[in-house]
């Protein structure tokens, strides 16, 4: 089946959240299921109708079988692949295939994470981690990563194209003006770009703010066939185009610094989708760091390289904006549990079913979101969402 066949074949039927911010008490699995729950109540079904799942999780190697386990169904489709944060959003593709291949007929996408309040302490993960699955052309010189490659990203952008540490906070007080108006994002101080500039150092020219939140939090969403889908209790909302790539593992494995996966990732969604920057309303891009908006915004066609930073100023991705950006608050301000794509998923979906309040962007028919995974900008996954108007 070729890509452009794809396009509008399925959709997403309900979506659910679960423990977002601080979730004391509850292990992971419990919060995955209690999004998961929501998602497919809000479908309108119940886990017996579930046949298919996606799922994925650092914490495990075999997490899809935690699930299916703890959840009890028996799914004939099962996608478990890792590529980071953006795992979630890479999903959509292989559920798409089975789903119009007739393989399941109701694909579960979940995941769930309690790393700011489990035992099991953040310095002791990242050793964890660095043990199984380490950078060996890195790891002699002992960086905090994910900060540290990122950071030596935007150093080299700020090099390369005279980007600023001002432009940096713009990305993130962008992401708390958006969160101010979302009653469930973590974050929601007052937040001003002397705040971000003055904040504790965490990675040179990282401060405190331009790095995205620890949190818990559990996201789940539904996938079904378009013509089944209609007959949900929700507004179904369409896949148009998706793409995935990845170059790299770490930072020192780049070609060049200032340009993401995101730009072949992109291409391909929107082949599927049939459409250009200018066709998005608006756009959810997994912000892990602030230079991350900036990056995909270049990388995706919204802007020429090295023009994100002026892009960005002046409160362009903000609320108000020409361009609303991570209308949640993104993992810089609403929740960030370890592996953000599920959330920016979820926020697009609630946008385009027009139930955001005060920070809904009005007349939306398409989304793009744009899912990031690694140390270094490592693997990208891009999804284009629309409502039937945009069909």
């Amino acid at each position: 089946m070729s890509d452009i066949r794809l396009r509008g074949s399925t959709a997403i039927a309900g979506v659910g959240l679960a423990g977002c911010g601080e979730a004391p008490g509850f292990s992971e699995i419990e919060i995955l299921a209690l999004a998961a729950r929501a998602a497919v109540e809000d479908a309108g079904l119940s886990f017996s109708d579930i046949d298919g799942l996606c799922t994925a999780n650092l914490s495990a190697a075999m997490w899809p079988l935690n699930v299916v386990e703890y959840l009890g169904i028996r799914p004939s489709f099962i996608e478990g692949t890792n590529i980071g944060g953006s795992a979630f959003v890479a999903h959509l593709q292989p559920a798409m295939l089975a789903l119009t291949a007739g393989i399941c007929n109701a694909v579960l996408v979940c995941y769930g994470s309690t790393q700011r309040t489990a035992a099991f302490g953040r310095k002791e993960r990242t050793a964890a981690r660095n043990l199984l699955d380490p950078a060996p052309f890195d790891a002699p010189y002992e960086p905090f990563n994910p900060p540290s490659g990122y950071a030596l990203i935007a150093a080299r952008h700020m090099h390369e194209f005279g980007t600023t540490r001002r432009h940096l906070a713009e990305v993130a007080v962008a992401a708390r003006r958006w969160a101010q108006l979302n009653p469930d994002a973590f974050a929601r101080s007052p937040l001003t770009i002397e705040d971000v500039l003055g904040a504790r150092m965490v990675s040179d020219p990282f401060t405190v703010h331009d790095c995205c939140l620890v949190t818990d939090g559990a996201g789940a969403f539904v996938m079904m066939r378009s013509d089944a889908a209609k007959d949900r209790p929700q507004q179904p909302v369409y896949v148009l185009g998706h793409g995935t790539a990845a170059w790299h593992r770490t930072a020192s494995g780049m070609n060049d610094l200032t340009v993401t996966p995101a730009r072949d990732s992109g291409q391909r969604a929107y082949a599927m989708a049939g459409l250009q920057p200018a066709d998005i309303d608006l756009l959810q891009l997994y912000d892990a760091f602030t230079i991350n908006p900036i990056l995909f915004l270049e990388d995706l066609g919204f802007c020429a390289k090295g023009e994100g930073g002026p892009f960005v100023e002046g409160g362009t991705i903000g609320p108000g904006g020409r361009l609303p950006v991570n209308t949640n608050g993104g993992g810089l301000s609403c929740v960030q549990p370890n592996m953000y794509g599920v959330f920016a998923m979820i926020e697009a979906v609630l946008q385009l079913r027009g139930i955001c309040g005060a920070r809904q962007v009005s007349g939306a028919t398409t989304a793009l979101v744009n899912g990031n995974g690694g140390n270094a900008a490592s693997s990208q996954s891009t999804a284009i969402l629309g409502t039937s108007a945009a069909l």
